[in-house]
């Protein structure tokens, strides 16, 4: 990432929304590749193309539990009159030393078995009598129980095609193939698939450690119990789950009170394992709003290049926002504001696409669709600002989710869109056309 400060202006001056994403953007870089194995790879940024070093299936296998044959030895067959073939041992997935099939013969076999010397396809058990004589059967009996059927003769009472319940070498992906493209995302599926083409570990980037700081002497910690003038800690746990969400390895760290150096404290101690700090709360213009205080001491102290630069956006709600970089390692650091609603946006709007930079994510932001907006009233705006409001979104219509205070938490889990209301407009009709953006 970048050890460059971000960029200063005047006191007064009132930040756009892309201004400060710009300047966010334009500092963090993504983070350094490691080679990881495997499972501690899961979510991680993929650096590098994968190529295929062996084909998948690396052999002809059966895709059916049955009987290996010739084509010829089974042309024909009906429940009438049946083809008798002599069984001459058992093909086992994992089986290295291989039977020969010769004319009228036939080798049970089993999924995943490579597909014996002389056999041309493969009758499933289903379609003979299992070498009991006995008519049609449902399967095969273990071999443990009854090691006799792996000798002896089998009716087939079905023909197949050259090939029929073969799968070839190579028709998942061959070697040379490229298995993976740079730049995809590590989950399950894409895990299965290096696992099963040899690759041990591969080359990353590593989700980001993220740690999400509260601020307030009010806040006390769900399960506790409340004073007066107290409220529950809603913030470190809904950023943290945001960030989780967004691909980091978040810490959270419970709130921390209303003293610069406390925080500042704080602040230094987490600094050991974060790639990201996001604070909330403290940020805008009160007595008590020391997150200012805190990180200025925590700036005098660090290199040059280091310090944290506190704006006004404008925007509603989160006006008021931080941004720069601190520690030896100037490690970037976000501080949003603390009412909910507010702090929840702007980590939608500026921190997210942050941690998906430092995955080394191309798209790093929520997608963006037009909507009609569905109201029974008529959207109002402060004029200069860019309003963001909670909606949920349905089959290309957007409806409003609670009002437009910043402290209500309970509209947001209604929410799975904002709806953007540009600076120039005061109002928005119901029936008009907005802009939305997604969170599900």
């Amino acid at each position: 990432m970048s050890s460059a400060a971000p960029r200063t202006t005047g006191r007064d001056h009132l930040w756009s929304v892309d201004e400060h994403l710009e300047d966010i953007l334009a500092t963090v870089r993504p983070l350094e590749p490691i080679e990881l194995q495997l499972l501690d790879a899961q979510g991680c940024v993929l650096v590098e193309d994968v190529t295929v070093p062996v084909s998948l299936p690396p052999f002809d296998n059966s895709s059916m539990d049955g009987y290996a044959v010739r084509v010829a030895d089974v042309a024909g067959a009906s429940e009438e009159f049946p083809a008798v073939l002599e069984v001459v041992g058992d093909v086992a997935a994992g089986q290295a030393e291989l039977l020969q099939v010769g004319p009228g013969q036939a080798a049970r076999i089993m999924t995943g078995a490579p597909l014996p010397p002389g056999a041309e396809t493969v009758v499933p058990v289903e379609w003979t009598d299992g070498g009991l004589g006995e008519g049609p059967v449902a399967g095969m009996r273990a071999r443990s129980l009854a090691p006799e059927g792996a000798s002896g003769h089998v009716h087939v009472y079905r023909p197949a095609e050259a090939r029929a319940h073969v799968r070839a070498k190579g028709s998942d992906v061959k070697a040379g193939d490229r298995a993976l493209d740079a730049g995809t995302v590590l989950g399950p599926p894409q895990i299965a698939l290096l696992a099963a083409i040899g690759r041990g570990t591969v080359r990353v980037r590593p989700r980001p450690r993220v740690v999400v700081m509260s601020t307030g002497s009010e806040l006390v910690q769900p399960d506790e119990q409340l004073r007066s003038g107290q409220i529950y800690d809603s913030n470190s746990f809904a950023l943290t789950a945001a960030a989780r969400d967004a691909g980091a390895i978040a810490y959270r760290v419970g709130a921390v009170a209303d003293d610069a150096e406390t925080l500042r404290s704080t602040i230094e101690d987490q600094l050991v394992r974060a790639d990201l700090m996001v604070t909330t709360g403290g940020v805008s213009v009160g007595a008590y709003d020391v997150v200012k205080e805190a990180l200025q001491s925590v700036a005098d102290e660090d290199e040059a290049g280091s310090g944290i630069d506190f704006r006004k956006l404008a925007m509603q709600p989160g006006k008021p926002q931080g941004f720069g970089s601190i520690g030896p390692d100037h490690t970037p650091l976000l501080a949003l504001p603390g009412n909910p609603v507010s702090s929840y946006v702007s980590f939608e709007l500026f921190v997210r696409p942050a941690i998906r930079t430092l995955m080394g994510l191309e798209d790093v932001h929520r997608p963006r669709t037009t909507a009609t907006l569905t109201a029974d009233k008529a959207l109002t705006s402060p004029k200069g600002r860019r309003q963001f409001l909670r909606g949920a979104y349905a089959d290309g219509a957007v409806t409003p989710v609670g009002g437009a205070g910043s402290h209500l938490v309970a509209a947001l889990a209604q929410a799975d869109a904002l709806i953007v209301v540009p600076e120039d407009t005061e109002s928005v009709e119901p029936g008009a056309e907005v802009e939305v953006v997604l969170l599900g």
